[in-house]
């Protein structure tokens, strides 16, 4: 697979960086993940906005370019032969002495990796999605919210403890994090949405979660559809009690949930478990289907 190392396309077996860079050694860096329709990055300005206000906060130096990206996108579609595909875009903090500088990164450096996309599953729209509660707690975010940088250990243990249930295979389920206080928080890899009496209730970002895109992409377009909107303070009990639920993220768009997982081995069915998702789920999947088929 061709990527992109600093604007040049190298195999990825071949790409390497220093052991001077602090992305390396300190987790300082930063990445978005977005996909194509029709070869169309799909909320790239939103994805690099977020990107050049973390690399802000987090001291380095870059501010990303639209218009780079597209072609960066659009070279490595053609060079590996696809019509679309997953990105991750990553700048880390670049090469700096081995120790913690107290000024500014101003060499960072750049790399834009991309993968096959697996196939749409529309069984999992149909069927939906599992729900495990983890026992790990997410943990509280780099700065004042969470960035979507290199530091990553919380999720990969969140991944670690899925493997300890049985249940998690057969129902294709996504992990979900609680915050200390015992409060919703989101998925592994998901921002967490429910529907309670009419209303589209998500946690608030002082949980700590990520402000993810899709996220945010969502509360627009439930909020021009005339749906009321809470970001609030949730628990696991609350969403025991929903009407409607479900997940999302940039590669696997709007992800209805059915059946919360325990860590005990016991489940709980929501109440839409007929087959299909929800009313306020489906009129969401709609409209987000036809804003990607505007980008196809």
């Amino acid at each position: 697979m061709k990527i992109s190392l600093n604007g040049r396309f190298v195999d990825d077996q071949e790409a390497v960086i220093s052991i001077y860079d602090h992305g390396f050694l300190y987790g300082m860096g930063l990445f978005e993940t977005f996909r194509t329709y029709g070869g169309q990055p799909f909320l790239l300005e939103k994805h690099l906005q977020r990107l050049a206000s973390s690399c802000e906060e987090m001291g380095i130096r870059f501010k990303p370019n639209v218009n780079h990206v597209n072609e960066l996108v659009k070279n490595l579609l053609l060079a590996n032969g696809l019509k679309d595909a997953y990105f991750r875009y990553t700048i880390t903090a670049g090469d700096d002495i081995l120790g913690l500088p107290g000024q500014l990164y101003e060499q960072p450096k750049e790399i834009m990796y991309v993968k096959e996309l697996p196939p749409r599953n529309q069984r999992i729209v149909h069927d939906g999605k599992a729900l495990q509660l983890l026992q790990l707690r997410r943990n509280t975010p780099e700065g004042a919210v969470r960035f979507k940088s290199l530091h990553y250990m919380n999720n990969i243990l969140a991944k670690r403890e899925m493997l300890q249930y049985p249940q998690v295979a057969a129902a294709q389920a996504e992990g979900l994090m609680l915050t200390a206080d015992g409060y919703i928080a989101e998925g592994i890899v998901s921002n967490i949405f429910f529907v309670a009496q009419g209303k589209l209730c998500t946690p608030s970002l002082v949980t700590g979660i990520l402000p993810g895109i899709t996220r945010q992409f969502i509360l627009k377009i439930a909020h021009e559809a005339g749906i009321a909107i809470e970001e609030g303070l949730y628990t696991w009990e609350e969403l025991q009690c929903a009407d409607e639920v479900f997940l999302t993220n940039s590669i696997q768009e709007i992800s209805p949930v059915y059946t919360l997982l325990f860590p005990d081995g016991t489940d709980c069915s929501l109440n839409s478990t007929t087959k299909g998702p929800g009313p306020i789920t489906q009129l969401l999947l709609n409209v987000y289907q036809q804003c990607i088929g505007s980008e196809a």
